[in-house]
């Protein structure tokens, strides 16, 4: 699997106390990448469980480099309330970025917005097939044509 964000991604965000804090359950002083890599994992596919309603996840960075910015960032919101929410209470701020973050794949799970990229992105294979009419606007309306 392509991933959003790796680890040095994460500590940054979070500072190198909180990394650590948020994740040492022993005490041992040192980050468990395992539960970082739980977190990482589970915000990627909640990520993909939206996007992929409409697009073929996960979304090739190398192609579409110009949402790595923006995926990295979505991402690291919801990596960022899972770290916490282990160690409630959670931040406003944190919740907050979670939130805004859920009502962006939202849109663009239902079709509200759209990736900006540059190039298209791949549609969702499994979506089937959708059509489009085409061609000139209708004269008259159903309505209208009742009313003759």
């Amino acid at each position: 699997m392509m991933a959003y964000v790796g680890y040095a991604d994460i500590e940054e965000r979070l500072g190198s106390a909180n990394y650590i804090q948020l994740t040492d359950d022993t005490g041992a002083g040192n980050a468990d990448l395992d539960k970082v890599s739980e977190a990482q994992l589970a915000a990627e596919g909640e990520v993909n469980s939206y996007l992929g309603r409409r697009y073929s996840v996960p979304i090739d960075l190398a192609n579409h480099s110009d949402l790595s910015g923006l995926l990295k960032s979505i991402t690291l919101d919801l990596i960022e309330f899972r770290l916490h929410s282990r160690r409630p209470p959670i931040p406003s701020d944190i919740r907050y970025k979670r939130e805004a973050a859920l009502t962006w794949l939202k849109g663009i799970a239902s079709g509200q917005w759209v990736l900006p990229s540059t190039k298209e992105v791949n549609a969702n294979a499994a979506s089937g097939i959708s059509g489009e009419a085409v061609g000139a606007d209708r004269v008259m309306t159903s309505e209208e044509l009742a009313d003759l």
